[in-house]
């Protein structure tokens, strides 16, 4: 028997390329459509369009259509959260809200009601591995000394904050740290940060040992790019392995064609 895989799909090109993934894996893909997710209609078996403030219509459909497993891919803004859960009457959402809106209280919340019907969440790089990248430079430039120093001191940083929820994005400039991502995400940190720095800042993004896969890979891509060539940013630097970069091509045709290095570094230790 076919398995049916839920697939709970934020913002962004990755539900879609997810989603054929497992296709090719021999998944039966029900996608739940919570933002717009470019050609997920295409590569899946079923989409439902699904809402953040009502749940309870998600849980009915994973149970009628016998979902066994379930991936989270794609960006899910915070921002909605906070938007809708005073408007939530149900239990599930009175007990989100006294364990607080921080990541590990979200996943802690959404794997119990998931396991209460017997549904498990799997790992995102099962099905996202082809643009996880590996340690090196990705640009013909590589980065000059001043660089490195700022990579090296923020990869740290970055992976210090990131354990404890604070954010996996910091961006540094001579020898200062500018900005950390909070729950803004890393675009508009990058644009926070050049605004208050100058041009030839550097920006590091690396992710806590015991990261959760499970709900979040953590990713750059064109945007990314976008944002550090508006403010002048020099350097981006990722944690080799562990960061997925989307549409590596023309990331790095970006990155050529504004003087910027893109680096990916090996974890520290």
């Amino acid at each position: 028997m076919e398995r049916a895989l839920g697939l709970m799909a934020g913002a962004g090109v990755l539900p879609g390329r997810a989603a054929a993934e497992a296709r090719r894996q021999g998944w039966h893909v029900v996608a739940f459509a919570f933002e717009d997710a470019p050609g997920l209609a295409d590569r899946c078996d079923a989409v439902i369009p699904s809402r953040i403030d009502n749940i309870p219509a998600v849980l009915q459909e994973l149970a009628a259509r016998h979902v066994s497993a379930a991936l989270f891919v794609g960006t899910f803004w915070k921002h909605r959260v906070f938007a809708h859960i005073d408007r939530e009457v149900d239990q599930a959402a009175r007990s989100l809200v006294s364990g607080g809106l921080s990541d590990g209280a979200l996943a802690e919340m959404v794997l119990a009601t998931l396991h209460a019907l017997g549904i498990e969440v799997l790992d995102q790089r099962r099905f996202l591995s082809p643009w996880m990248v590996t340690a090196g430079v990705l640009t013909a430039r590589v980065p000059t000394e001043a660089e490195w120093r700022e990579i090296r001191e923020g990869l740290v940083l970055a992976r210090h904050l990131a354990t404890f929820g604070i954010g996996q994005t910091v961006v540094r400039a001579r020898g200062v740290t500018v900005a950390v991502e909070a729950v803004e995400g890393t675009d508009d940190t990058i644009r926070r940060a050049t605004r208050l720095s100058g041009p030839g800042a550097v920006v590091v993004k690396a992710v806590a040992p015991s990261h959760d896969y499970r709900f979040d890979t953590p990713t750059v891509g064109p945007a990314t790019l976008d944002a550090m060539a508006e403010g002048g940013a020099t350097a981006l630097a990722v944690e080799g392995s562990n960061v997925l970069v989307v549409d590596r091509d023309e990331v790095v045709r970006l990155a050529e064609s504004a003087g910027i290095t893109v680096v990916s570094v090996d974890a520290p230790g």
